[in-house]
């Protein structure tokens, strides 16, 4: 018999062995688990069921806080009846019933140290000892609590909000919900009792700005339904900050009942407001209220500077402002100047913004309707006396090319200048000598066209015939304006 075949015969012994013990001990039936508080009440159940031919003789309950270290509690004998042998226990535990088939036990005034493992056993005849076990778990209600830690402002990094969840069992966790930046730990630490107590701290930078921020700290437990929440706000302590308002710049002799307001940014709230001029004395005209200082009436001794000074118990902080009389009030054409005149800036720019992108988007679509300039090259101009030479034609009204106009309309018509009657006329150095035949003026055909000769043989040619025009309209090469001008070639 090979290895493999050994090993796969042990296993399956193995499952048979745990099998069986585990059909003996489905006899005695109890509970997994059961959870108590501290000072209540549990019932542990047990029951033998299934017994046929065994016999029951006797039955006890054993507690195991620790594997392997076991103590009697409680036992039952049918004969002799209960027996509650520990003394940890004395007083807290009872039978339900006090049979053997049912045996449960009802343990009161519970504490933490109760949790652990309670064995159900029974003594029976033949098959010996069977047993079930119970696991008692003992929760306690943390004791939440959170606060925030008044702190002053610097550059160091402090605790400025502790949560803790004390004597809480199983141990709780605490979480954070802020905006702030900052960053916080934990620490548990294990009671004498079971329980644990979890502390968590926020620490950051803090500044003036972070005074009165939330933050909140969450609780989450066994225990609980849902994480108790308690939201906190940030005790940032800092000297006061002053500012002065009421000032418009419109302070006129004669005018009356001018108010500066010295306002102050501090924590805790400041205790002390002062007026002074930085000159000594305030005028005469001037009064004190508090925070504010009042102007009766505007002369020459409020053209001075004024300052405000505040205190409070972590320091003091003043702000100066220099008050400027004038003979004439100001109108309010002169207040509102500078405002209208951003308000028309701002519409020039915006209408100049709109011109550039209106003019951006037409020469945009002029190029994709390829309405831009020309893409073909200018005919080149053609040499005086050619026998290409297209020659003036009197007519009595001027011809004008057109865009769907054949380029063969153009071939025996003369060019004449937009809005003249006139032909052009050709001013060409070559035309302007003698005749050729010795003085006598050519004569033309009624074609417009002077006679031509061939340049070999020194012949007249016949005279020039030009073709139908509808021939020339039904022939393909018509043009287009953004075609070359140039004809088709001719033969001579």
């Amino acid at each position: 018999m090979s290895d493999f075949t050994m090993i796969n015969c042990c296993l399956i012994l193995g499952a048979c062995l745990l099998s069986s013990q585990a059909v003996w001990s489905q006899r005695v039936r109890v509970e997994y688990e059961v959870t108590s508080y501290p000072n209540g009440s549990v019932n542990l159940r047990c029951e033998f069921t299934n017994s046929g031919t065994t016999k029951l003789t006797q039955v006890s309950w054993m507690f195991e806080r620790v594997e392997g270290d076991r103590h009697n509690i409680a036992v039952f004998h049918p004969q002799y009846g209960a027996s509650f042998p520990n003394k940890d226990f004395e007083g807290r535990v009872q039978f339900t019933q006090g049979s053997l088939e049912n045996p449960s036990i009802r343990i009161d005034k519970l504490r933490m140290a109760d949790a652990g493992r309670y064995i159900c056993e029974y003594a029976t005849y033949p098959s010996g000892n069977e047993q079930g076990t119970t696991t008692l778990i003992m929760l306690a209600k943390p004791k939440n609590s959170a606060t925030a830690i008044p702190v002053q402002a610097g550059s160091s990094e402090v605790v400025v909000a502790r949560c803790e969840a004390a004597q809480g069992k199983p141990e709780a966790t605490i979480s954070w919900i802020t905006t702030i930046a900052g960053r916080y730990n934990h620490t548990s630490v294990p009671e004498l009792d079971g329980t644990v107590t979890v502390k968590s701290e926020y620490r950051m930078v803090p500044t003036p700005a972070e005074n009165g921020k939330d933050i909140t700290c969450l609780v989450n437990q066994r225990t609980q339904n849902e994480p108790k929440a308690f939201p906190l706000k940030l005790v940032v302590e800092y000297p006061p900050t002053v500012t002065i308002e009421g000032y418009d710049n419109n302070w006129y002799m004669g005018r009356t009942d001018a108010v500066l307001i010295c306002q102050a940014d501090a924590n805790p709230e400041p205790t002390d407001v002062t007026w002074t001029a930085a000159s000594g004395q305030l005028p005469p005209s001037v009064r004190v209220d508090q925070n504010r200082l009042l102007v009766r009436k505007v002369d020459e001794t409020v053209n001075t500077t004024f300052v405000c000074e505040v205190k409070n118990s972590l320091g003091s902080g003043k702000k100066e402002l220099s008050a400027t009389v004038i003979d004439q009030p100001l109108s309010n054409a002169s207040l509102a100047g500078p405002v209208i005149g951003g308000i028309i800036a701002a519409i020039i720019i915006l209408c100049l913004i709109g011109a550039g992108v209106a003019m951006y988007r037409k020469r945009s679509q002029s190029t994709a309707n390829g309405e831009g300039p020309p893409k073909h090259k200018p005919p080149p101009p053609m040499k005086s006396g050619s026998s290409t030479e297209m020659l003036n034609k009197p007519q009595d009204k001027a011809t004008t090319i057109t865009e769907t106009q054949p380029l063969s309309n153009y071939m025996t018509t003369n060019y004449y200048e937009t809005n003249s009657a006139e032909p052009v006329t050709d001013l060409d150095d070559d035309n302007m000598g003698p005749p050729a035949n010795g003085g006598t003026p050519n004569v033309w055909d009624g074609s417009g066209h002077p006679p031509e000769k061939d340049e070999s043989t020194d012949e007249t040619l016949p005279p020039y015939e030009p073709a139908d025009l509808n021939d020339i309209q039904a022939s393909p090469a018509n043009i287009t304006r953004e075609e070359s001008f140039m004809s088709q070639p001719m033969l001579v």
